[in-house]
């Protein structure tokens, strides 16, 4: 089996994706999308972070952090919200019977995938492509039409600060997508 290697360092700013368990479609549920966020806070006050977007779709998430300039373990972190998540889900004894040999052996469920997709962001350039990639998201799956039609994204406080027009990436009415918008549903970010 490979050795994954994942960059760590300290102050760093990353793209995460995180993939739920045979893609099953988990955050469809309000309460499993509460219970996430309560386990994102839960992490945030026992290891801070900033957490500067996240766009959270039925079976996959994608957040964009930056740790503290001292600290490089974003991997604890994931881990520890993993299993704050599935614990709300399903209880203390988390390891249902039907799992694989092998998800038993690891003590894992059945409610993520293994491993995750990092990305450590270079530069302003690199930050803003993937920060577009994470708002224009659920119109890449086909969720919505227009980006501000997709209530689980940070995209709004976005719009709130002024980052964003509510219209960017925007198919109603009359407006049409630009060629750097429809270019993003072209890249790939582990999904």
């Amino acid at each position: 089996m490979p050795a994954y290697r994942r960059a760590n360092i300290p102050g760093s700013t990353v793209f995460l994706t995180l993939i739920t368990y045979q893609r099953r479609k988990l955050f469809l549920n309000p309460t499993n999308i509460d219970s996430l966020r309560q386990a994102c806070a839960i992490v945030m006050a026992e290891k801070p972070f900033a957490m500067d977007a996240a766009v959270i779709l039925p079976e996959h998430i994608h957040f964009l952090w930056t740790l503290p300039p001292d600290d490089p373990d974003y991997s604890y972190r994931v881990g520890r919200m993993k299993v704050l998540f599935t614990r709300a889900l399903r209880g203390a004894n988390n390891l249902p019977e039907d799992v694989c040999e092998s998800r038993k052996k690891h003590r894992e469920s059945d409610v993520w995938q293994r491993r995750f997709y990092e990305h450590t962001i270079r530069d302003e350039v690199d930050l803003r492509k993937h920060l577009d990639y994470l708002h224009f998201n659920p119109v890449k799956h086909g969720l919505v039409k227009c980006v501000h039609d997709w209530e689980y994204s940070s995209f709004h406080r976005g719009v709130k600060r002024g980052e964003y027009d509510v219209k960017w990436g925007c198919q109603c009415g009359d407006n049409n997508f630009t060629p750097q918008v429809a270019s993003l549903m072209n890249l790939e970010m582990g999904e």
